[in-house]
């Protein structure tokens, strides 16, 4: 039987919002069999759990953009029943994505007034008070933004800052953040914090959606977690620890998030001498050894991708080298790269990891295709007993093969991604943030299969923005700052105040 929403607060505020038991099928799947929340005015709400929990199906709820088969819904109280977005925008809820869809042709004011634009005393619109009130609204929420800017090329943060602005337009009382933080620097995290937490003190109640349990510890007042479509408990955030909302969320105890294995530590494979580029990177030295996990750490900026990419052909450098296994590759090269033994997994898997339309066994086999072509045609039963053996390897959850890749989870994604590589079997394997996005649970398996394939020989650099990730799986950690290596550390001294002062420093030294 599921339980109702708890908390040790005696007296507490209304809720704004309130879904008790919702539903939803798609034919025989059950997107959501228990979906529980409840939003008070004035509070920063947490809504946590693996992918495949319900999450999504529960935000597109509140956004109107499906109606439960069954359920209470009320705002303040009253029930209420939306068939589209803009019942939901009228009753005061905002959804803030993480990918926010401005035009990108408009201004920024043009942006927040889309339809509504304010009129003049002609009937026309007036361009000076749109101005006006979107500087206003701006200013309210503390963020100098030009409203004549054009909204293309901002940054994803800013996007974020006018969505919200748009919602205080709108007067909303409720703003849903999925995944607000994902794809921002540290500063403008910051930044969105301080305007959220601006807004609870106004009275607004905010819904945040996130994996990343620093961000909801230091923010939220209290949190919700969901198993399996279904709600499990909510708790007040002062008062629960990580290992309980973790249980939670995936059913049992995780004894190690990083299921490091000791591993032997043999024979150079990667040596990178004296690269430089120009305003991106300079003078990096480092090797890579077959059995080890090196980490490249650093803030967002320092250029650890940048040098990934170098090292595997993407980008060109201006001087310097790299070798695997004692031969010189050629700059700008990455056919030359995956020949000579080298693999990307990169940060963006949907877009650079990925063709998202096509098949789960066209894009573990994609790196396949010569191997798998007779006569420049693909054999399909060598390609899906190729896709078969790896997604099975990697225990990649899907239907079916021939679902579009589109359709699985974050965390399946991304081992479909690694499959890919593991196909050609490599000797060194490149990781940029290897669990950007996926939930608890997934990590921990992600970190265990990078653990085994270092057991089993393969040298792996690991590019992570992930501190406890860095520091719980790598067995050398070098750290940049500025295009620059400032710090190099082994393992046992590898430590939170020795990765974030080499961070933020200019000098290389080595604990």
């Amino acid at each position: 039987m599921s339980q109702e929403p708890t908390t040790d607060v005696a007296t507490p505020p209304p809720a704004v919002l309130a879904l008790r038991h919702a539903a939803k099928t798609f034919g025989p799947v059950v997107a959501l069999a228990d979906g529980t929340i409840e939003l008070r005015s004035g509070e920063i709400h947490a809504l946590v759990g693996e992918n495949g929990a319900g999450k999504s199906t529960l935000v597109k709820i509140l956004a109107g953009l499906y109606h439960p088969d069954a359920g209470e819904f009320t705002v303040d109280g009253q029930p209420v029943a939306f068939r589209t977005v803009a019942d939901s925008k009228a009753a005061g809820i905002s959804v803030i994505y993480q990918e926010p869809t401005l035009f990108p042709d408009l201004t920024v004011a043009e942006n927040i007034f889309i339809g509504r634009q304010p009129k003049g005393r002609s009937r026309l619109i007036s361009r000076t008070r749109m101005r006006a009130e979107a500087r206003a609204l701006f200013e309210r929420l503390g963020v100098p933004i030009d409203p004549d800017r054009i909204a293309e090329g901002l940054s994803i943060a800013d996007q974020q800052i006018i969505e919200i602005a748009k919602a205080i337009s709108l007067e909303a009382k409720v703003l849903v953040m999925d995944e607000p933080t994902a794809a921002l620097s540290g500063v403008e995290v910051d930044r969105l914090f301080a305007v959220a937490r601006g807004l609870r003190d106004r009275g607004a109640g905010i819904l945040f959606i996130s994996h990343r349990f620093d961000e909801i510890f230091a923010l939220t007042d209290r949190i919700t977690v969901m198993r399996d479509g279904r709600y499990i408990g909510t708790h007040d955030t002062a008062s629960v620890t990580t290992p309980v909302i973790v249980r939670e969320m995936v059913g049992r105890d995780i004894d190690q998030l990083f299921p490091k294995v000791e591993a032997e530590i043999g024979d150079r494979v990667l040596t990178v001498s004296g690269l430089s580029s120009a305003g991106v990177f300079s003078d990096i030295d480092f090797d890579v050894r077959s059995g080890e996990i090196v980490a490249l750490a650093g803030l967002v900026g320092a250029g650890r991708t940048e040098v990934a990419r170098a090292v595997f052909g993407i980008d060109g450098y201006d001087s310097g080298s790299v070798e695997l296994l004692g031969r010189a590759l050629r700059p700008r090269d990455p056919q030359a790269a995956i020949d000579a033994g080298i693999g990307f997994v990169p940060e963006d898997r949907r877009k650079q990891g990925l063709v998202m339309d096509l098949s789960v066994a066209r894009n573990a086999t994609l790196t396949l295709r010569n191997s798998l072509a007779r006569f420049g045609l693909i054999n399909g039963g060598r390609e899906r007993a190729a896709a078969v053996e790896w997604t099975k390897r990697l225990q990649v959850k899907t239907g079916s093969q021939e679902y579009a890749v589109s359709t699985l989870s974050g965390g399946n994604q991304q081992k479909v991604v690694l499959a890919k590589w593991l196909a050609t079997e490599p000797k060194l394997l490149i990781v940029d943030e290897p669990t950007r996005g996926i939930d608890v649970g997934t990590k921990a398996e992600v970190h265990r299969l990078l653990s085994d394939l270092a057991g089993r020989g393969i040298a792996i650099l690991m590019i992570s923005s992930e501190l406890p990730e860095v520091l719980g799986m790598a067995d050398r950690v070098l750290v940049m700052h500025e295009g620059r290596i400032t710090a190099r550390l082994d393992r046992a001294d590898a430590t939170p105040e020795a990765v974030m002062h080499a961070a933020t420093a200019t000098r290389e030294h080595t604990e």
